[in-house]
């Protein structure tokens, strides 16, 4: 997994509002017991009528949008259930970011707990950005980490990330990193809770012994 401070390129617009987790990654695509093949059925949809063929009209299918590595989307973007798929399914297919007025709780620890990055605007915001990325000549973006801001063509707007997720973008760390990357503290919290509860270290081998 590849997780970046900055990230810069094309943006597709795909303003619809309460977009749920079921439609940016359908059921039938989740029999595989491993992430691969996500990118197949994502928005699927959206992106394929009755007949498993492109629809043209959709954003994603169109030429100058090839390229898109960041959606603007509508407010509540990823609702509806814990479907870790829909963000397996997004980054597999190459994208970076999404941009909306706001997110499904639950997708938005699932999306920036595996690398995917979430910015929240005002909806005047987004409107703003939308009406530049729906130009594909005005369609690049820059999402930077470390000043928490997007540049699109007409607007410079800054967004706000927990220091833990804005830690794991600048250090490229994803969750288990993350914790690697705090061992010493870990260590000293186990120390401490040894000495104030010693009768339960080593309380399931000490048990165990008893009973062989």
């Amino acid at each position: 997994m590849t997780i970046q401070a900055r990230i810069e390129g094309m943006a597709a617009p795909l303003p619809v509002s309460n977009l749920d987790t079921d439609q940016i990654m359908p059921k039938q695509f989740l029999r595989r017991i491993d992430k691969a093949g996500l990118a197949e059925g994502l928005l699927y949809d959206m992106r394929f009528d009755a007949d498993g063929k492109p629809r043209p009209e959709f954003v994603l299918n169109q030429a100058e949008y090839a390229a898109t590595e960041i959606l603007v989307a509508g407010p509540n973007f990823a609702c509806g259930s814990s479907r870790e798929h829909a963000v397996w399914g997004l980054q597999q297919y190459g994208i970076k970011a999404v941009i909306a007025p706001s997110f499904g709780e639950i997708f938005y620890s699932n999306a920036m707990n595996n690398g995917l990055m979430l910015v929240a605007l005002d909806e005047a915001d987004v409107d703003t950005i939308l009406a530049d990325v729906s130009k594909p000549e005005h369609s690049r973006l820059v999402i930077d980490a470390a000043s928490m801001s997007v540049r699109s063509k007409s607007l410079t707007a800054s967004f706000s990330l927990s220091e833990r997720h804005r830690r794991m973008f600048l250090e490229g760390l994803d969750m288990i990193g993350a914790t690697l990357a705090m061992q010493e503290q870990i260590r000293a919290f186990t120390a401490g809770h040894w000495r104030q509860r010693p009768w339960l270290k080593d309380i399931a081998s000490t048990t165990k012994n008893r009973l062989a």
